[in-house]
């Protein structure tokens, strides 16, 4: 491959629609092979925007806008980085020939839980859980008293999984309808899913570029309200359920085709693999391959976008946490004990501008053996203080 200058006439320039912390390390490893970079977002000032060449402030779901701004950039590769992206966009971009990675029908599919679902399900055939879509509290009761207590609730399109919950109850049925239809996305219809007595879940990160699949080690994690708090890799599985697992990531990511990097989400009973989600783009619970791999999944996502060749090391063992802010700041800062910073941890801090409680601030990483790195990251979160 040849590799260019940024700022050239020449320039190969990619363009992320969507720069939060996930999008600034795809921009660093851009830029790391001399691609230009060029970082939208909705707000100011987004990590991303903070190491790209050019950054913009665009309403990503206003069509007209980002058609726009991609004839005015003219990028080689479109990457989306968050769902909330008008698909209007993308799909005439790609009409013009512009490339979107993996492309927009991939896009398409999985910014939407309906539209994967039915695709994993009813064309591929994977096994996933019972579940049905709703639009009103009646439904939803519903579809409740036929799938039976628990069951989860999501908004069709949301991100980092705002407006999930679980309802254990009739009880739950307020709460829960008022969190779904508060959620940022799109909430006018919902899917109930009928809860699987799993026994873990994991995000298989998988690569495709064109001429080979590689599949990162699998990565186990804790969420709390839909969104991920702690990973760890690897998972410890059986051979048996680790290649169901590969093989459903494969058929996941070979229907929805192009290049790029996957994060495919499971449910693992004993042997038995179901699958949840997938999106077509670096997981954040993949954040731990930045310590336990020589390629990380920015890395890897950037090489099968190019066609480059994707064989990496699994160095070893490794966790993350997620550091989520307490206070409200439009000049957040994050205090970290120097002592937290030694051979096999660090933190990274991703540079947000303005900070509410809840939102991601940083990600502790651990190099050890999983059980002991994953203690290790939760003693450095809790060290870790904003205001």
């Amino acid at each position: 491959m040849l590799f260019t200058a940024p700022l050239k006439s020449n320039s190969i320039r990619i363009m992320l629609l969507g720069s939060g912390e996930l999008g600034k390390e795809v921009a660093i490893e851009a830029q790391r092979l001399g691609i230009e970079v060029i970082a939208v977002d909705r707000y100011e000032g987004a990590p991303a925007h903070l190491v790209a060449h050019r950054s913009h402030v665009v309403n990503m779901q206003d069509t007209e806008a980002v058609l726009e701004l991609i004839r005015s950039e003219m990028p080689d590769f479109i990457l989306p980085e968050i769902e909330a992206i008008s698909i209007d966009a993308l799909f005439k971009a790609e009409a013009e020939g512009f490339h979107v990675i993996p492309n927009a029908e991939a896009v398409n599919k999985t910014m939407n839980r309906k539209n994967i679902r039915k695709f994993a399900a009813e064309e591929l055939g994977l096994k996933t859980g019972p579940y049905e879509f709703v639009k009103t509290r009646e439904e939803l009761e519903a579809a409740a008293g036929r799938l039976g207590y628990p069951c989860v609730v999501k908004p069709v399109m949301s991100s980092s999984g705002h407006g999930q919950s679980v309802m254990k109850s009739e009880a739950d049925l307020d709460r829960s309808w008022e969190m779904a239809k508060e959620a940022r996305g799109d909430a006018s219809e919902l899917i109930v899913e009928a809860f699987i007595a799993f026994d873990y879940e994991i995000t298989m990160l998988t690569a495709r570029n064109g001429v080979e699949t590689v599949f990162c080690e699998p990565i186990g994690h804790i969420q709390r309200d839909g969104d991920y708090v702690f990973s760890w890799q690897p998972m410890q599985m059986s051979n048996v359920a680790k290649a169901r697992a590969e093989l459903i990531a494969k058929e996941i990511t070979d229907g929805l085709g192009g290049r790029g990097l996957f994060g495919v989400e499971l449910f693992i009973q004993g042997d038995e693999v179901y699958f949840s989600e997938v999106s077509p783009r670096p997981h954040d619970t993949g954040m731990v391959t930045l310590i336990t791999q020589s390629q990380s999944e920015f890395a890897l996502h950037l090489r099968a976008v190019l066609g480059l060749p994707l064989g990496f090391t699994f160095y070893g063992g490794g966790a993350s946490a997620a550091y989520k802010a307490t206070s409200e700041s439009f000049a957040p800062v994050v205090d970290i004990d120097d002592a937290l910073f030694d051979a096999n941890s660090f933190v990274r801090v991703f540079g947000k501008p303005e900070s509410h409680p809840g939102r991601r601030l940083a990600v502790a990483l651990v190099y050890d053996e999983p059980e002991a790195a994953l203690a290790k990251a939760r003693t450095i979160i809790e060290k870790v203080s904003d205001h």
